[in-house]
């Protein structure tokens, strides 16, 4: 099929249109002709580690949870539209994931670390807890003793007497044992309030307020397993989302929540951001699979008049008043002054789903988009000055027959450039250091071809027969090479990481490219060369 030079030229001239529209698609839809790696372009370096502060998790159980991580940050990382992202798993708990190009560090980083765990909670009447609060506060005081409370500055002005410690603990008994207190001794307990006397009442059924600045001190007392032990049952409290303006003051809604959600965010289908029309807030509305339509609409039957609220990662968003019984279709208000942006990234992480367990970021780098250019710019310079290099011994030393490398080596270039943009690979500075090696294997190739060559006439053949048995003798040494070669780069892509990998795929490129380039393309220049010579005429070799 290929002993005519027409048929040759056809087959070089086909390959060289398709690599040069490859490499056009690229630079029309992206602006480069080829994809640039972090290393190149700037972004983000992240590793992510399950987070197990316990040490309860098993290696099994990491190594499974990492792995639907894995999955669900990928379809998130599409979602935020980041070119080339690499998300790789290493050893049982931790993932590599890096960001090319990417613009907005923080919102990146929050969209990756977000939980994103999605639940409906029934809000309660905070009656019940009203009457708890004293056994809280005893449990608090109990726990921590009044000396720490003294020093957060909760609850102790309102504690009659200067030695509260020596009136509730003197004696060494234990005030929180059933009639081992006396009377003083309970009325000094009942006395020193320090979660009761953080909350006001609430705007809205179920609810209490607590001023901003009390806050931290409050979230701390209801971390503590012995206030969650005298909590009422079925009761938990829960922080709103929302910051409130009350005068002069700010407050953060605080719920009293049904323990138990009815429904979760493993029955969400869709979710999409948007403004309310009205109001002028954002809002994410939401869409449920069919078991949580249905299951939704019996239970708003059940509870018209209540509310329900929205919690999303352990922080009540919303909780709006059923009036009517609600079907598959709701939606999320995120509050006065909520840019849409954080709507559109909630939605987002909602319809990848929640996290099946929680991740820390232990390592993170920002790559400047000056840091690389800086590596752009000396892999230009450094393969200009190989490849100048190369030509010029090649043009010296073999003479015309260096032409026809040099002519064959730019043939060469274009493919393994097109090759890479056919591929979508990723440039990355180990790969233009691959790139550049594989120049030198494809002028390694003609190297061989032609050394054959000068054997063969020295030996006395014909010009065209020394060529013949040049390139024949020159075969099983350059496949050799080549094919070893490319298996190393084989195992560098399946077992290296980002950067080894990206190496690999611009060495594998070469060396096919360079197989091709030497004994098909050299050839094809060599017989165009000796068209118009006789067998007897030299070449300049």
């Amino acid at each position: 099929m290929f002993n005519t030079l027409k048929s040759r030229l056809a087959v070089i001239a086909f390959t060289m249109v398709i690599a040069a529209g490859q490499l056009y698609t690229n630079y029309r839809d992206t602006g480069s002709a080829l994809k640039l790696g972090l290393d190149l372009q700037g972004g983000m370096h992240l590793v992510v580690e399950v987070d197990d502060p316990d040490g309860t998790l098993t290696d099994e159980a990491k190594s499974d949870g990492i792995d639907r991580v894995e999955r669900i940050l990928r379809s998130r990382i599409d979602e935020l539209g980041v070119e080339e992202p690499l998300i790789q798993k290493v050893g049982t708990d931790r993932l590599i994931v890096e960001l090319p190009g990417i613009d907005d560090e923080d919102r990146a980083k929050g969209i990756i670390q977000s939980q994103a765990y999605l639940e409906w909670k029934l809000v309660l009447p905070t009656t019940e807890v009203d009457a708890a609060l004293s056994r809280v506060d005893r449990a608090i005081v109990a726990t921590l003793g009044a000396d720490s409370i003294r020093a957060m500055g909760r609850g102790i002005a309102e504690a009659p007497g200067e030695d509260i410690e020596s009136m509730l603990f003197g004696g060494g008994r234990d005030t929180t044992e059933a009639g081992s207190a006396d009377p003083d001794e309970t009325a000094a307990l009942d006395a020193l309030r320090p979660f009761s006397s953080l909350l006001s009442f609430g705007d809205t059924e179920g609810t209490y307020m607590v001023a901003s600045e009390d806050v931290e001190v409050a979230r701390y007392f209801l971390s503590l397993p012995e206030v969650q032990r005298a909590l009422p049952r079925r009761h938990m409290l829960q922080w709103g989302a929302e910051v409130v303006g009350r005068g002069a003051r700010n407050y953060v809604r605080l719920f009293v929540l049904e323990d138990e959600a009815f429904i979760d965010g493993t029955m969400l289908e869709n979710a999409t951001a948007g403004r309310d029309p009205q109001f002028n807030q954002s809002q994410v509305q939401f869409e449920l699979n069919r078991a949580g339509g249905r299951r939704f609409q019996q239970w708003s039957g059940q509870h018209i008049g209540d509310y329900a609220a929205i919690v999303l990662d352990g922080e009540v968003m919303s909780a709006p008043v059923i009036r009517d019984r609600i079907g598959a279709r709701g939606q999320i208000e995120m509050g006065a002054g909520t840019p849409l942006d954080e709507a559109r990234d909630l939605a987002l992480v909602l319809r990848a789903g929640s996290l099946p367990v929680r991740i820390n970021v232990i390592e993170e780098r920002t790559v400047g988009p000056s840091l690389g250019q800086d590596s752009i710019d000396q892999g230009k310079v450094a393969g200009i000055v190989g490849v100048v290099l190369v030509l010029l011994i090649m043009l010296t030393y073999y003479r015309m027959t260096g032409v026809l490398a040099v002519l064959a080596l730019a043939v060469y270039v274009e493919l393994v450039l097109g090759g890479l943009a056919g591929l979508g690979a990723t440039l990355t500075v180990p790969g233009i250091a691959g790139l550049i090696l594989s120049v030198g294997m494809a002028v390694d190739a003609n190297v061989l071809i032609f050394e054959r060559i000068r054997e063969e006439l020295a030996a006395g053949r014909a010009t065209r027969t020394a060529v013949e048995e040049g390139f024949a003798h020159a075969l099983s040494a350059i496949v050799d090479a080549n094919i070893t070669t490319l298996i190393t780069a084989l195992i560098l892509f399946q077992f290296g990481t980002g950067p080894v990998r990206g190496f690999a795929v611009t060495l594998s490129m070469g060396i096919v490219a360079s197989f091709f380039s030497a004994l098909f393309v050299t050839r094809t220049f060599f017989l165009i060369y000796l068209k118009d010579k006789k067998a007897s005429d030299p070449i300049s070799i």
